[in-house]
């Protein structure tokens, strides 16, 4: 009879470890009260605090739930293994090995909780996707970056708001902004911002050259309502006109897309895809304002990474990640390491051992970075 004590033991303390990371004991006090709360008619005079309350309960619930479902596996996995070695049944060994295997498999999946350190992960995300250098090619790569993060999110069970598309002189896109939504959308997609470069042989040179193109990336988290700066209309200048493409008919048939421009900064912000153009200027306006907040938040993270001494995370231009399609297939990411020789897979929104090298990278480095000299 197979001795599992020792692979026992070990899942054992890695269901400890999920105890603290998913903070359970506070979490059961939380549930008390948010299950009171939504008992509470007067909840629902305030909209935006009910959906608040109960999307947190839901979250909450199900860290709760996931975790008691996991230590009532391992309880039962330890009972037949227990009985079993008693008996000298050997016949329950494949049972009980099937069971630690998935109890390892779903801890597995849980432990890329534990590498969400950042105050926003928890969020929404909002993402821009522009053209830079590379003329065709690189409104071609932009258009193909923004089908491989919608892939991504379509996988993760994400959904994806696009607030504005800008088509390519011949192909491709000049730029895109949308809303990935989901629980850790920006934990996840936070990794992605910079300058993403293609390698490949161009499909509109007539001479098959190999052409280099750029796109940027940049991702910021979508706070609260109460958590947004307020942004001085008079440093803005709004731009108003007919939108085109996913909106749908009846946004052409008046100038109901928004163009802002932030004048301090330059950054521009539009939205498209709603029915009126007072709702595409809200939206606009939240994008534009989360914009503004994560700028800041960067500016004090630069200013205190010189103080202390530090390198600062990867910059907003930086380039940060290589694809290769010719003269040999390879996919990079220049701060980690990591790498993934299928480019289609890559390509068809296969992100996760990026986003995972990335969490584990910035674990990392922030680890070092308060490590005592």
């Amino acid at each position: 009879m197979r001795d599992f004590s020792d692979d026992l033991k070990a899942l054992a303390t890695r269901l400890e470890e999920a105890r603290g990371y998913l903070k359970i004991d506070a979490a059961r006090g939380r549930l008390s009260e948010l299950e009171e709360a939504v008992q509470d008619p007067a909840l629902w005079d305030d909209q935006e605090r009910a959906r608040a309350v109960n999307s947190e309960l839901a979250q909450v619930r199900g860290d709760v739930e996931t975790y008691d479902e996991l230590a009532g596996r391992l309880e039962d996995a330890e009972v037949l293994a227990e009985l079993a070695r008693e008996e000298g049944d050997e016949s329950q060994e494949p049972e009980i090995a099937a069971a630690l295997a998935d109890l390892d498999r779903r801890l597995a999946e849980l432990e890329l909780r534990s590498l969400f350190i950042g105050e926003h992960d928890e969020r929404d995300a909002f993402v821009s996707i522009n053209a830079k250098d590379g003329g065709t090619d690189a409104q071609d790569w932009a258009e193909m970056l923004l089908r491989m993060y919608t892939r991504w999110a379509e996988r993760r069970g994400f959904a994806v708001e696009v607030d504005d598309v800008s088509e390519g002189q011949e192909a491709g896109i000049l730029s895109a902004d949308f809303r990935v939504k989901g629980r850790y959308a920006y934990g996840l997609l936070q990794g992605e911002r910079g300058v993403h470069r293609l390698v490949r042989i161009s499909p509109f040179d007539s001479n098959a050259r190999r052409q280099t193109s750029f796109a940027g990336v940049t991702v910021v988290p979508a706070l609260e309502p109460a958590e947004l700066p307020e942004v001085d209309e008079k440093d803005l200048r709004v731009d108003y006109y007919r939108a085109s493409g996913a909106g749908g008919q009846h946004v052409n048939k008046t100038s109901s897309a928004v163009r802002l421009t932030h004048l301090p900064t330059g950054i521009v912000v539009t939205c498209q895809n709603e029915r009126s153009q007072r709702q595409n200027y809200a939206k606009a306006m939240e994008n534009l304002a989360s914009i503004l907040a994560a700028r800041a938040e960067a500016e004090r993270e630069e200013k205190l990474a010189a103080i202390s001494g530090r390198q600062a995370a990867v910059g907003w231009g930086s380039q940060i990640r290589s694809y290769v399609l010719q003269p040999y297939q390879m996919v990079k990411d220049l701060r980690t390491g990591h790498e993934a020789g299928n480019v289609s897979g890559v390509l068809d929104g296969d992100l996760d051992g990026f986003m995972e090298a990335y969490l584990r990278w910035r674990r990392s480095t922030a680890d070092e970075a308060h490590a005592p000299a």
